[in-house]
């Protein structure tokens, strides 16, 4: 039972399992949004299961396609695969019963989810490899990301429908603002390893120019989703509660001082997508 216990926290630390409070509130704004208030019971445990099988398999491809990085990367040498602590095989096993529980998931969701379900795992494929050829990479995965959203709507509507695009355009810029301060961390190693980022390709400085301009972004996007919606008060003291989330979150790093980046990558950006999640079900309820 012992051992049991700590393979399964060795898989959680593989997947990061706290950092699902980036995608899944998202997810569940893009079901509440499609519901115009709450889904049925069964659409909500089935959006929940495709969102745990989906990142689960996500981590575990990045982790398989990039454990030679990781192992030479001294900030992640010590990463459950290159350490030895989980082996490849059971990497691979884990990262394809992942991704078959989110086909499955889609299944039960309705036919459209089925069909789409390969092109989300495309995406989340493609971006393992992206570092290596652009600096565009922040946007790949922020587009991976961005189908929490978009794809809980089809799994409530059954249809794709432009509506839900300002929310789930707002999820790529803000995913893409927050991954170029977490690859600060990276920047020189990127740059030794022939790896390709923002950071890497254009300093420190412009670096977090950038971020704050995809935040910024974000943020309007989310504005335009609101109007789209007509969503009530509620949902605009969440936007301003939001933009001073962003406003803190860019304060605390600085060209001369990274010491406070976790706090920025985490901390700021889980409160966000939970914020935005929060006060949309508040505004669409009361």
């Amino acid at each position: 039972m012992e051992m049991a216990k700590n393979k399964t926290v060795l898989y959680m630390k593989m997947i990061k399992i706290s950092h699902s409070v980036f995608a899944l509130p998202f997810a569940f704004t893009g079901a509440i949004l499609a519901a115009s208030g709450i889904p049925f019971l069964k659409q909500i445990l089935w959006i929940a299961v495709a969102m745990v099988g989906a990142r689960s398999g996500a981590m575990g491809l990045n982790r398989i396609i990039d454990r030679k990085i990781d192992a030479a990367n001294p900030r992640t040498a010590n990463r459950e695969i290159p350490s030895g602590k989980i082996k490849m095989r059971d990497a691979v096993i884990f990262t394809f019963i992942s991704l078959a529980v989110f086909i499955f998931a889609a299944y039960n969701l309705n036919p459209l989810c089925l069909k789409l379900s390969p092109i989300a795992i495309a995406v989340l494929v493609l971006y393992s490899y992206t570092k290596r050829f652009t600096w565009m990479a922040h946007f790949v995965l922020g587009i991976a990301i961005s189908a929490a959203p978009l794809g809980a709507w089809i799994a409530v509507r059954g249809t794709f429908d432009w509506d839900i695009m300002p929310l789930s355009i707002a999820v790529v810029f803000w995913l893409a603002g927050f991954d170029v301060l977490y690859a600060l961390q990276d920047m020189e190693f990127d740059r030794n390893y022939g790896l390709h980022s923002i950071p890497q390709r254009f300093g420190i400085r412009k670096s977090l120019i950038l971020s704050r301009a995809f935040h910024f972004i974000t943020w309007s996007l989310l504005a335009v989703n609101g109007i789209l919606f007509s969503l009530n008060i509620a949902y605009w003291i969440g936007i301003i509660l939001i933009a001073g989330l962003l406003i803190y979150e860019h304060s605390l790093v600085k060209p001369h001082d990274l010491s406070r980046l976790n706090m920025a990558f985490f901390n700021m950006n889980g409160y966000i997508s939970i914020a935005v999640f929060v006060f949309t079900l508040i505004a669409l309820i009361v």
